[in-house]
């Protein structure tokens, strides 16, 4: 036949069914499509086509009925001719109403085209060497295959984009709820832990329901503002973190030219009110400048003491005393290191390049997880190249800890 119809029997035509038949008269893929692949592509976007899974699911029905895997390639007529009876049997028995209204949401669509006959019937004629098929041309999937896969990546991209938002808010509410009760203990004169304790619960209650990018992001702001708000009262920084131990008044001192880091090392010095003692000439005097105070505040733990010690507490079993002071816990970390099978350099390399109190934070936390790491030199030592190019903080380790014991 010579002639292609483009009309639908007995249904109007609009502009949609006019531009869809248009695009119909360009060229098929010289290599053709693997039509399953089209249809699977087209189920992850059928959203941005208007189609529900119930119209793909008739689409498959029709696509079933092609002979080939392969649209576009071979010489198999791309129009498929069954029968309204035949469709709605392998549609495990749709009722027939159904499946013709998913048949004109596909068409609208312009996944498939309607080349009906004249009396609207579907059937294949054959006269002399000519092959005539009125029925539904599948063309259209070859055709706007690429269409389809690059709104499927689309989809694909947004759902992921939205899993991870959602994970990164799952995470910050778990925070949020264990620095509130950290918060409860440590301070308990403030009102805010109420607050955020609250917070962490709504949020929890939120993400029971199917949030979308906005709400995700709001929620996301809220906790952040939260998190930071409570992390700059659990962890104060500067001239408040010396001073969380037991005497605000105490002056630390720190050679940086010291090998070893035992307690005796770092026991701070007495002084008289006006009396300054002399150094022997082997002793090097402290420099109590404000650079060197700067200077030694960098290998002092972003993280307070008292944190330290309420979260690693395996070190318990190895000493009768609480630990109170730094000096403390870095005397119990230099007795603890042969112990647990970190040689001298190792600590050394350590101390030189973390500090001795943060080696010592890091020394007490790998005690806790001691049963899940093979080799603690090893884990020690990579620690303290991250140390050496200034991309190490003990802080995440102790807040990490922190978390697996909330969990």
């Amino acid at each position: 036949m010579s002639y292609t119809p483009i009309t639908p029997f007995r249904r109007p035509v609009d502009a949609g069914l006019l531009a869809h038949q248009r695009a119909a008269s360009a060229p098929l893929p010289p290599s053709g499509v693997n039509k399953w692949e089209v249809l699977r592509e087209l189920g992850v976007a059928r959203v941005a086509f208007g189609l529900s899974d119930r119209d793909v699911t008739v689409l498959q029905a029709l696509v079933s009925f092609h002979p080939t895997t392969i649209l576009g390639e071979n010489d198999a007529d791309p129009v498929v001719h069954p029968s309204n009876r035949a469709i709605c049997e392998r549609l495990n028995g749709m009722p027939t109403s159904t499946m013709r209204r998913h048949l004109g949401n596909l068409v609208a669509s312009g996944v498939i085209l309607r080349r009906d006959s004249p009396n609207g019937k579907r059937y294949v004629r054959r006269a002399g060497g000519e092959r005539i098929v009125f029925g539904f041309d599948l063309s259209p999937l070859a055709r706007r295959n690429e269409e389809i896969c690059a709104a499927a990546e689309e989809i694909r991209a947004a759902a992921e984009q939205l899993k991870r938002l959602r994970e990164r808010v799952s995470l910050m509410r778990r925070d949020l709820a264990g620095l509130a009760a950290y918060g409860v203990d440590v301070r308990p004169d403030l009102a805010i832990w109420d607050a955020f304790s609250d917070l962490a619960t709504l949020s929890a209650r939120a993400l029971r329901r199917k949030l979308e990018v906005g709400d995700l992001e709001l929620l996301e702001a809220d906790l952040s503002q939260a998190l930071n708000s409570a992390r700059n009262i659990i962890e104060p920084s500067g001239a408040e973190i010396m001073s969380i131990n037991d005497h605000p008044n105490e002056q630390h001192h720190q050679n940086s030219n010291t090998k070893h880091y035992d307690s005796e090392h770092r026991l701070e010095k007495p002084q008289e009110a006006g009396v300054v003692t002399a150094a022997s000439d082997d002793e090097e005097v402290a420099d109590d400048t404000p650079d060197a105070k700067m200077a030694e505040d960098k290998n002092l733990p972003n993280v307070p003491l008292r944190l330290v010690t309420s979260v690693c507490q395996e070190y318990l079993n190895y000493t009768e005393q609480p630990i109170r002071h730094w000096h403390e816990l870095v005397h119990l970390a230099s007795t603890l290191r042969p112990m647990i099978g970190i040689t001298l350099t190792a600590w050394d390399e350590a101390c030189e390049h973390m500090g001795p109190e943060q080696a010592s934070v890091v020394l007490v936390a790998m005690l806790d997880r001691l049963n899940d790491i093979r080799s603690p030199g090893g884990y020690l030592r990579a620690l303290t190249s991250k140390a050496a190019a200034g991309a190490f903080s003990c802080g995440p380790m102790v807040m990490a800890q922190m978390r697996r014991e909330a969990a």
